[in-house]
């Protein structure tokens, strides 16, 4: 048993220690900027069928590094990780099509506007309502963070609507569209490329509440990055490439009554089936399936080996060691895996003053939150032998430690192999909780994927067919080892 936990803690240390120091070795040999970004939220940010990121956003910024000198590490987490992430320190700035607010402002450093949008409001193709007026008693949809949440709830008691919020946009979409709103909220640029490629709403307002768009960092901090970005923006105004940007994704103007054009990466032309949505984007599904298992596999290594100290901690004859395994196996199944996630990597670094990757953090996460699991059944395995063969061992003048390793834990291993099975496929799932923090894992590519083609349906379908092959699979390996351990 010693020898066994001591392989897999040097196996899970290595594998840590390597993504650890090959972060650190990459942002040492060269100046490179982590920029935050949310890449469901077209024509600003998407990804295209090549999995490139695309938009307004990506290409200025692209275009203000090349201009200024520097490199940008652009990541995908989501418009709400974004904000966190730079407030915590893990990322140097963010671009997310962010409207410039006084509130935003106590927390940011904002660039000159480089965007200006107005509010539209949208309804199902179909419905009577064509003013703000009949939205009394209704509900209107919104996506957390943007300008259009700000306005819908600047105006809610005005009107008398109720405002529910999603972190993406197709989800407020489809809650119109199902029927569950009345109506949604969205910058018109935004808006304009969703109905474009489909989608079944049609916008009823003029646009309004026009507000402007920037870059941003963390108040007082990365200002030299922040003068690049404004000096590099000032030079595409000025040598043109701005115009050319903006008119590559939009009808020609960068105001709110622009209507999407992407004719670099339009979604318009794509084969709409399922064999045609996995054909297009193979190599996004490849990648989210590949992520999963990294981080299913590492977790899982981790978590075992926690959850087995603490699970023994708990049967020692030391009242503070069954303690100490009681006190961590409450508080980390207790804790949502969500907010054990955020703190690790938004708020330790925040604590420690030093960045924390994404993937450390998410293989912290479900070492403590699975690990503490699987102590609280290896800890119930072991007392559940009788405590008769405890005595009997005893009484032959074995110490409690042999007659731990030669009696008990042989019969309790056993009892514990089911619940490491079912351990192991819980972990496969918990990680699409993981997406919330940045990681590119099965859930967060196919979030990623209908932003750009808005197929909601059949990519979830598509999702949940791939997690169910790969339990289907897991499930058969894990039993296939029982039977071998039981033989």
């Amino acid at each position: 048993m010693k020898k066994f936990i001591a392989i897999l803690s040097a196996v899970c240390g290595l594998f840590i220690l390597g993504f650890f120091g090959q972060n650190n070795h990459v942002q040492a040999a060269e100046k490179t900027y982590t920029i935050d970004t949310d890449v469901t939220f077209p024509p600003f940010v998407y990804a295209n069928t090549q999995n490139k990121y695309v938009g307004i956003d990506i290409e200025l910024l692209k275009a203000i590094a090349k201009e200024e000198g520097f490199k940008v590490n652009i990541r995908p987490v989501g418009f709400n990780a974004a904000v966190q992430s730079v407030t915590a320190g893990q990322a140097d700035g963010m671009i997310a099509g962010m409207s410039i607010t006084e509130e935003r402002k106590q927390k940011f450093d904002f660039s000159d506007p480089y965007y200006s949008a107005g509010i539209v409001m949208a309804v199902k193709e179909g419905s009577g309502i064509k003013s703000l007026s009949e939205l009394k008693g209704k509900r209107v949809a919104v996506k957390t963070g943007t300008a259009g949440a700000d306005y819908a709830n600047s105006i809610k008691d005005k009107y008398g609507f109720e405002v529910v919020t999603f972190d993406d946009s197709d989800s407020v979409y489809n809650d119109v569209i199902n029927g569950n709103s009345a109506a949604c909220f969205e910058d018109s640029a935004v808006m304009s490329y969703a109905i474009k490629n489909g989608l079944g709403l049609k916008v009823v307002t003029k646009p309004t509440n026009t507000t402007e768009v920037g870059f941003a960092v963390k108040k007082g901090e990365n200002q030299e990055l922040l003068k690049m970005f404004n000096e590099g923006l000032a030079k595409l105004k000025a040598n043109g490439q701005y115009e050319k940007i903006i008119k590559k994704y939009t009808s020609g103007t960068a105001t709110s009554e622009t209507k999407a054009k992407d004719t670099s990466s339009s979604s318009s032309s794509e084969d709409r089936t399922v064999m045609g949505i996995l054909k297009e984007n193979k190599s996004a599904f490849i990648s989210g399936i590949l992520e999963t298992l990294k981080l299913t596999v590492v977790g899982i290594f981790c978590a075992t080996i926690f959850g087995v100290l603490i699970g023994l901690l708990g049967v020692l004859p030391n009242k503070f060691c069954r303690g100490l395994s009681t006190t961590i196996i409450y508080i980390f199944r207790g804790l949502p895996l969500i907010v054990l996630a955020l703190f690790i990597y938004n708020g330790v670094p925040t604590l420690i003053g030093t960045k924390v990757p994404a993937f450390l953090a998410g293989v912290i996460t479900l070492m403590l939150n699975e690990g503490a699991y699987t102590a609280a059944f290896v800890k119930g395995g072991i007392e559940s032998v009788d405590k008769g063969q405890m005595e009997a061992a005893r009484s032959l003048g074995m110490p409690f430690g042999k007659s731990m390793r030669r009696v008990i834990l042989p019969q309790g291993i056993k009892l514990m192999i089911p619940s490491f099975i079912n351990q192991f496929i819980i972990t496969l799932k918990d990680t699409s909780i993981l997406s919330v923090i940045g990681l590119l894992e099965l859930t967060q590519t196919g979030k990623i994927i209908i932003a750009r083609n808005l197929e909601g349906f059949r990519v979830w379908a598509i999702v949940a067919v791939i997690y169910l092959v790969i339990i289907t699979g897991l499930t058969l390996l894990s039993k296939w080892i029982e039977r071998r351990i039981n033989n």
